[in-house]
């Protein structure tokens, strides 16, 4: 039913979403279409002397409620001012490698939800000063004997529960209380309907209430896919299919970016209809290539999209998996 929509979407858009290349890389390049029409920032975040001080990136993108921008590497977290300029870091091997995260305002503090998938940890970190306040690591009140752990993908309920993705090993999900007791777990590794081949990506869907888990079922076969499960590790439905390689998912009002690691990201409404791909890279060569240094960099072009996030302007910022380190920000072009 939705996969026809979804490939007719897909064939209309893919060529809608070829960047306008400018004759000058310094230059913005136009992206999308309709309402999802995007221009770059060319050079935001870089430093002064135009390099990437990120370290490679591998990770996940998140806002505070002033704006700034949270985004991780393989060094740590860096926060960003809207306009690129870098406010903060948490840096070393306690930050390092974090697969995703979110932010939660609670009470007068806000806190960094994050997945360590090679540390093998969920942690909680507060925004502001660095600190860690709860790690989460094997559950052995589940009953199971997992010999890894490395969780890909971290949300928290309404509630307050934390809702853990394992999908680097087990392809299982946990959820804890606010305080870090098990409390469940659901799903297992395989390609049937109700099975998770890397569950790699994962937020709540806000866009339906009471609000449900999007998961990104990357290495579903034939291709990648997005499900849905209530908040108690119900199936609910498969959203979409044939998406390549998902790798997480953003919500902001009836929109969900997701970034598909080929290199390009896509948007569908709250009808889960495709209606821009941005990105797009044609050369299979470069799509899904963890190793296109910074000076091979294409303004427009993604090489490996990872992590997405909306600011309140429903501008993008979009993270490339990338030996340099690639953060882009996208501004929605008023219609």
């Amino acid at each position: 039913m939705k996969n026809c929509r979804l490939a007719l979407s897909m064939t209309m858009l893919l060529a809608l979403a070829a960047p306008l290349y400018a004759a000058d890389k310094a230059q913005p390049v136009r992206m999308g279409s309709g309402t999802m029409t995007f221009d770059t920032v060319p050079g935001w975040g870089l430093a002064e002397d135009g390099k990437s001080i990120l370290g490679s990136t591998h990770g996940g993108v998140a806002f505070d409620k002033a704006g700034n921008i949270y985004t991780t590497s393989s060094l740590g977290i860096f926060v960003f001012s809207p306009d690129g300029k870098l406010l903060r870091r948490f840096v070393g091997d306690q930050y390092s490698n974090i697969h995703d995260l979110k932010i939660l305002a609670e009470g007068n503090d806000e806190f960094i939800y994050a997945a360590r998938n090679a540390a093998g940890e969920g942690i909680k970190v507060n925004a502001q000063t660095g600190e860690i306040v709860l790690k989460l690591g094997i559950p052995k009140e589940s009953g199971l004997k997992l010999t890894k752990w490395s969780p890909t993908a971290i949300t928290v309920a309404p509630n307050g529960d934390i809702i853990l993705a394992d999908g680097y090993a087990s392809n299982r999900i946990f959820k804890f209380d606010k305080t870090g007791k098990y409390l469940m777990h659901f799903g297992t590794k395989g390609n049937g309907l109700k099975e998770f081949n890397t569950a790699h990506g994962m937020t709540l869907d806000t866009r339906y209430n009471p609000p449900r888990l999007l998961i990104c079922d990357r290495n579903h076969t034939p291709k990648g896919r997005l499900l849905h499960y209530d908040l108690d590790g119900k199936y609910i439905e498969e959203v979409a299919t044939g998406l390549g390689m998902p790798t997480s998912a953003s919500v902001q009002g009836d929109y969900v970016s997701v970034p598909d690691l080929h290199g390009r990201l896509i948007i569908l409404d709250k009808n889960n209809t495709i209606i821009a791909v941005l990105g797009y890279n044609s050369d299979p060569k470069a799509g899904a290539n963890f190793n296109i240094p910074q000076n091979k960099w294409i303004e427009g072009v993604f090489s490996g999209t990872h992590g997405s996030a909306w600011d309140k302007d429903g501008n993008l910022y979009v993270q490339d998996w990338n030996v340099s380190g690639r953060l882009m920000k996208l501004v929605r072009v008023k219609q």
